[in-house]
């Protein structure tokens, strides 16, 4: 079992597109939401995987997560419940940790949020200049909730 640490963050502008040194297309659907996990199947570029989270508000979730056939995945996209989550994640390294900023499309499109992962949640870590507002813990901004609810007003 893993345990992820992660905080998100709106940006307050697009000064972060210079920095970037990768990208991939992600398509993900969640298989089942529920108020104590989630099960999500996820189809990058090169790989597919099937994810297992515990829901939540706080910045620590225990996290499952299994490499799948690539056919698995396109079938199991099928069987999602709500919208398909399109987006474009870029990294960017910033001191020594990388951001992940994701571009979302489709019904999403205009959406950007930047993610990093943190080896423990007392992390200090500095925060670029192109940061905006913090959302970690607004469900609004959880990918379950984008893909069965879509993004609801603030």
């Amino acid at each position: 079992m893993g345990i992820e640490i992660e905080r998100k963050f709106l940006l307050a502008s697009e000064a972060w597109r210079d920095q970037v040194v990768s990208h991939s297309n992600i398509r993900q659907a969640y298989l089942a939401v529920t108020d104590t996990n989630t099960v999500r199947v996820r189809v990058t570029d090169t790989a597919a995987f099937l994810t297992i989270k515990s829901a939540g508000q706080a910045m620590s979730r225990d996290e499952f997560e299994y490499s799948i056939p690539l056919g698995d995945a396109k079938a199991l996209l099928a069987l999602r419940a709500g919208r398909l989550i399109e987006k474009r994640r870029h990294i960017v390294p910033h001191g020594s940790l990388r951001w992940e900023i994701d571009v979302f499309s489709g019904e999403l499109a205009g959406l950007v949020i930047a993610e990093i992962e943190l080896p423990s949640e007392d992390t200090i870590f500095e925060r670029p200049a192109w940061l905006g507002e913090e959302i970690t813990g607004d469900r609004r901004y959880a990918n379950a909730s984008l893909a069965t609810q879509g993004l609801t007003a603030r």
